[in-house]
């Protein structure tokens, strides 16, 4: 017996859908290619020079035809629009209860990080059943992380952070590939994603992932002692105050710049304030914050993001508290 699938496993929640999608779309490309292409073939055999044919009194209009080769077309058409949307939409909004892993891509393997300090190069293990969402981005030059099995493919770029997240639906080992030319050694930055049971897993942590040994500070912890290394709680602390703003509770809050306009705070916002922090100002401060660009790296600063993450709101301020005015850490 032959051994040769037409398409990769299915084995998340997401590759039934698009599967569904991609041969409704491929059947209805055959379709109106064997329409379109027999309709000429017999149009050019019937009316062929010599063939004794009635040419007099051509229809040259036929309303009725023309209105529903362009309608339902149409409607076809929107609805596969309309399908694939929904089906993008839902690839973008994670469960609340999604679990965290990030994701750094570098020339040429993909290094990634559990939020317990537990790392792994080209390969990814994650539980079955359970929503993953992916935070990635890049050290150097594009890539894209892709995993055929689950049908998805997430471009990760440098300077930013991009999302992707999946429910693996079964147990086993699938490919992990970058499908974005990124240098000379590209088709050999691949891996394999490891999907097992949810006690499976859990022992996989607990027991140091594939590098034992003593026990990782998770991200939060890291992050924790990287903060007081830089000093970041000199100008950043529990309230405002002349040297910076609070960091406290500031995730998902939003702030007012310089130039008038309102920015959300999320982790692309956070990195971009490590890294370029007179970019956006906070209004109110100047440009006193250095910039940690080439200081820290990537992994550094997902660990900051995830430290900043933990620091809750702030107590509230004494009324005495100074007014801000003359930093721009934290923009």
């Amino acid at each position: 017996m032959w051994n040769f699938p037409v398409m990769p496993e299915q084995a998340s929640e997401f590759a039934p859908e698009y599967d569904k999608l991609f041969l409704m779309t491929t059947a209805l490309t055959v379709f109106f290619t064997l329409l379109v292409g027999i309709g000429i073939i017999v149009i050019a055999v019937r009316y062929r020079k010599g063939s004794k044919v009635n040419r007099k009194n051509p229809v040259n209009t036929h309303m009725a035809l023309e209105i529903t080769w362009s309608v339902i077309p149409l409607i076809m058409g929107l609805g596969i629009f309309f399908w694939a949307a929904k089906l993008f939409v839902e690839s973008r909004q994670p469960p609340k209860d999604a679990m965290d892993i990030f994701v750094i891509g570098k020339q040429w393997m993909w290094h990634v990080q559990h939020p317990n300090g537990v790392r792994e190069n080209n390969t990814l293990h994650v539980p079955v059943g359970k929503a993953v969402r992916l935070t990635m981005i890049s050290q150097d030059v594009i890539h894209s992380f892709f995993i055929p099995q689950f049908r998805i493919k997430q471009d990760v770029l440098p300077g930013r952070y991009t999302m992707q997240w999946f429910r693996a639906t079964k147990i086993g080992k699938y490919n992990l590939f970058c499908t974005e030319y990124c240098g000379t050694q590209h088709s050999e930055m691949g891996g394999y994603v490891h999907v097992m049971s949810n006690a499976d897993y859990q022992a996989w942590l607990a027991s140091g992932g594939e590098d034992p040994g003593p026990r990782k500070p998770t991200l939060e912890e890291a992050g924790k002692k990287l903060w007081d290394r830089l000093a970041c709680g000199n100008c950043h602390g529990e309230q405002d105050n002349e040297r910076g703003p609070s960091l406290f509770g500031i995730i998902g809050t939003d702030r007012k710049m310089q130039d008038g306009q309102t920015a959300r705070v999320d982790a692309n916002y956070l990195r971009e304030s490590i890294v370029d922090p007179y970019k956006r100002l906070t209004q109110g401060y100047e440009k006193t914050m250095p910039s940690y660009k080439g200081q820290i790296s990537e992994e550094e600063i997902l660990q900051l993001i995830a430290h900043m993450r933990t620091m809750g709101s702030a107590p509230a301020p004494a009324a005495e508290a100074s007014t801000p005015g003359a930093s721009g850490a934290g923009n």
